[in-house]
């Protein structure tokens, strides 16, 4: 198997936020007397899009302003708590990226995070040594939430590969079912958030640094 594609979660992945999303999201739902439990959060939340999340959190049918509204008012907290930390992608990404580089096998990021969070992300964590926005495969809120492999099919198509040629980096458990959907060659689990992936044999990793692609 010769990979000739990588895909990168963003989410979780090669920023490890997850803990910050879960925050921000406390704090929406304590602002709209909302509760949900540590294990609905896994299930209903990481992973997935504002739509799907918060049509799933609400006890009603939410108008698309409402969605985008409130989607809104979510990721400003996000972004103010992360301004409070020391910002940085994950341990080795940078490492990583100069190998592909070196090798020339392209590589993209695929995330469910909308476009203000992509320029956000691209203002902090300095990914325009390494990625085009342009090509940046977000959440344009027509994108379908994983486990639905839309996400990754794009960003395949993005490179000119299939996925037998693929490599998915991702962490949340809708994100691996959506890469095992898109047919990946070869998925690497990154345990960012010291999760249970027991029901799967695939590599996990803490750090970027000396991953096999072969």
């Amino acid at each position: 198997m010769k990979i000739k594609g990588v895909i990168f979660d963003f989410n979780g992945t090669l920023f490890w936020d997850t803990r910050i999303h879960n925050e921000a999201w406390d704090i929406f739902l304590e602002r709209h007397d909302l509760k949900l439990s540590d294990e609905e959060k896994n299930k209903i939340i990481h992973g997935k899009n504002n739509k799907d999340i918060l049509n799933a959190i609400f006890p009603y049918k939410l108008s698309e302003e409402e969605i985008k509204v409130y989607g809104k008012e979510k990721e400003k907290i996000y972004r103010q708590l992360c301004m409070q930390t020391n910002m940085q992608l994950a341990p080795g990404a940078v490492d990583l990226f100069n190998y592909l580089k070196g090798k020339h096998i392209p590589f993209v990021i695929a995330t469910a995070a909308e476009i203000d969070n992509v320029n956000f992300y691209f203002e902090h964590l300095n990914l325009g040594f390494f990625f085009k926005r342009s090509e940046v495969i977000f959440n344009d809120g027509k994108m379908k939430s994983k486990p639905d492999p839309q996400i990754f099919n794009k960003a395949m198509d993005a490179m000119g590969v299939s996925g037998e040629e693929t490599l998915i980096f991702e962490d949340s458990i809708s994100g691996i079912r959506a890469a095992e959907n898109a047919k990946a060659a070869k998925i690497i689990i990154v345990n960012s958030n010291n999760e249970d992936y027991g029901n799967w044999t695939y590599q996990k990793i803490k750090d970027f640094s000396g991953v096999n692609l072969s």
